[in-house]
C-alpha cells in the first residue's frame, strides 16, 4: 500500500479526520482539487460540542484566540435602531459543560488552524490534486489522481463535498430536495460605517422581516451578509454594485461596501446519502449530508464525522468500522431535521427564527442503542457524551476529566475499588486525601455527573463518549 488512508477533500471534515489518523501514527494522505485554499466565512458558527472536539485535537486555544463570542444583533428599520436581539441566551460554564455557547470563526480560518495542527505531524494538504476515479478491491482501493499518479490505499474517505466524486462513483443515492422557493443572497464584504461590536439587521419599513443581515467576522475586516430573496428577485445580481444598491434601498445610504470576497445565491439543498460506507470506502461531511445554514450544523456535523471515523479507521476492527454509518447517519438525519425546521421559520417570517437553543449545540448527541452502546440504566448510559469535571491530584494541582481524555486513547475511570490499568484513573470522593496517582473529586461534581456514589467503573471511548458503565 502507498498509504493506509487516502482522504479526498481538505475542508474541516477531511482535516479533522487526517489529524485523528496522523496523531495515531497512521499513514494518511489528504488531497484537494482546489488550486488554492478557500478564503471566506461559509460555516462560521462553531457549536459547543465542536469546541470540545477541538480541545482534544489540540487546536482550541488557537480557535478561541482567532474567533469571538456571539455579539448582539441590532435591528434597524427606517434608519433607526428599534431593538436588539441575541442569538444565544447567556449561559455560564458548568463543571460538566465548559463551553456552553457557540463561538464564531470564519471557515477559512478554522481550516488554517487545522492545517497547522496537521502539519505538526508532518502531513500537508496536496492542492491541485483531484480524485478522478477509483477501483474498490478486497484488500484496499486503487485511486487515480489528476496528477497522473495511481495510489493504493487500504481505505478511501470521500470528504469532497455535496458534489462528491466518491459518492457519485459508488452510485450512492443522495436523497432529499432542493427548494427553489427559498433563496438567499450570501457573501463576505467590507462594510465601512458599521459598528463591529454588533451584528446588524436592516429591515424594510413596510416589512421588517425583509432586509439584509450583517455579522462581523472575527479576525478579518469583513462582515458576512445575508438577504432573503422574494418572488420579485428572480434575476439577482451578485456583484458589489448590486449588493450596495440593495443595502442603500434599506438604509438610505451611509454604509459603503467594498472588497467583496465572495457572493452567491443560495437555495436550500437538504440531502442525506443512502449509506455512508461501501466496503473500504467511506463518506463524511457534506459528501454524506448537506444542510441549510440555519442552526449552524453542517460544518460541525462534518467535524464530528471525522472525529468519529478517525479512531475506528486507526483500529481497523470490523466491529468499529461497521459502527460508523449507524452512529453518524442516525445523527445526521436528526440534525437535518433541526436545520430544516429552523429554515422553515425563516421562510415563514418567524421573528424568533434567529434564536438558538440547546438542540443546536450538539452536546446532546448520543449513540445509545447503537452497536457500541450496550443497554444501560440511569441518566448517564453507554453512548452518551462523557461529562467534564474538575479534580485535584495528590500535589494539590487541579486537573479536568477532559485533560485525562485528551489523546488517541480510551480512558478508564474507577470510582471506588477495582483495577485501573493503562490510561486508567481512580477518583476518590470529595474530601478524601489523594496519594500516588489517585485523584480527588473537586466539589463532588465528578461523582454526581457519573452517578458514582456507590462506586462504578466507566470506560470512555477515544472520541469522548461513554463506552461502558459497570
Amino acid at each position: 500500500m502507498d498509504t493506509r488512508v487516502l482522504i479526498a477533500g481538505a475542508g474541516p471534515t477531511g482535516l479533522t479526520l487526517a489529524i485523528e489518523l496522523a496523531r495515531r501514527d497512521v499513514a494518511v494522505r489528504i488531497i484537494d482539487k482546489a488550486e488554492t485554499f478557500f478564503m471566506g466565512s461559509r460555516g462560521d458558527g462553531l457549536q459547543p460540542r465542536t469546541l470540545e472536539v477541538f480541545e482534544d485535537l489540540g487546536v482550541l486555544d488557537a480557535v478561541l484566540a482567532a474567533g469571538a463570542a456571539p455579539v448582539p444583533m441590532q435591528i434597524h428599520v427606517g434608519g433607526e435602531v428599534v431593538g436588539e436581539r441575541m442569538m444565544f441566551d447567556p449561559v455560564e460554564p458548568t463543571p460538566d459543560k465548559p463551553y456552553p455557547t457557540g463561538w464564531f470563526l470564519g471557515q477559512s480560518q478554522t481550516e488554517g488552524i487545522l492545517r497547522d495542527r496537521l502539519a505538526e505531524f508532518g502531513v500537508h494538504v496536496e492542492l491541485a490534486t483531484a480524485l478522478t476515479g477509483f477501483e474498490p478491491e478486497a484488500d484496499g482501493v486503487t485511486a487515480t489522481l489528476s496528477t497522473g499518479e495511481t495510489v493504493r490505499a487500504e481505505y478511501l474517505v470521500g470528504a469532497d463535498g455535496g458534489k462528491s466524486v466518491v459518492r457519485k462513483t459508488l452510485g450512492i443515492a443522495f436523497e432529499g430536495t432542493t427548494d427553489d422557493s427559498i433563496r438567499m443572497l450570501l457573501g463576505d464584504v467590507h462594510a465601512e460605517g458599521l459598528d463591529r461590536g454588533f451584528g446588524h439587521w436592516f429591515g424594510a419599513s413596510d416589512d421588517p422581516m425583509r432586509g439584509m443581515m450583517f455579522s462581523p467576522l472575527p479576525g478579518t475586516p469583513w462582515f458576512q451578509f445575508g438577504s432573503p430573496l422574494g418572488d420579485g428577485d428572480l434575476e439577482v445580481e451578485t456583484a458589489l454594485p448590486a449588493i450596495q444598491a440593495r443595502l442603500d434601498a434599506l438604509t438610505g445610504g451611509g454604509i459603503t461596501l467594498s472588497d467583496l470576497a465572495w457572493s452567491t445565491v443560495w437555495r436550500p439543498n437538504v440531502r442525506l446519502a443512502a449509506r455512508f460506507r461501501d466496503g473500504r470506502v467511506f463518506l463524511a461531511g457534506d459528501s454524506a449530508h448537506v444542510h441549510p445554514p440555519t442552526g449552524g450544523q453542517g460544518l460541525n456535523t462534518g467535524v464530528q464525522d471525522g472525529y468519529n471515523l478517525g479512531w475506528k479507521l486507526a483500529d481497523g476492527s470490523p466491529e468499529l468500522l461497521d459502527s460508523y454509518e449507524i452512529e453518524r447517519r442516525t445523527n445526521a438525519a436528526r440534525v437535518l431535521g433541526i436545520s430544516t425546521e429552523l429554515m422553515q421559520k425563516y421562510a415563514d417570517g418567524d421573528e424568533d427564527a434567529h434564536k438558538r437553543g440547546e438542540e443546536t449545540q450538539q452536546l446532546d448527541i448520543s449513540y445509545r442503542g447503537g452497536p457500541l452502546s450496550p443497554a444501560g440504566t440511569g441518566a448517564l448510559r453507554p453512548g452518551d457524551r462523557a461529562p467534564d469535571s474538575p479534580l485535584v491530584d495528590a500535589n494539590g494541582k487541579r486537573v479536568r476529566l477532559f485533560e485525562l481524555f485528551r489523546g488517541p486513547h480510551a480512558t478508564r475511570l474507577v470510582f471506588g475499588d477495582g483495577p485501573v490499568g493503562e490510561n486508567g484513573y481512580r477518583i476518590l470522593p470529595a474530601g478524601s486525601v489523594a496519594t500516588g496517582p489517585d485523584l480527588v473529586d473537586d466539589g463532588g461534581h465528578a461523582y454526581a455527573a457519573y452517578e458514582a456514589q456507590g462506586g462504578r467503573t466507566v470506560l470512555i471511548r477515544p472520541d469522548g463518549y461513554v463506552w461502558s458503565v459497570d
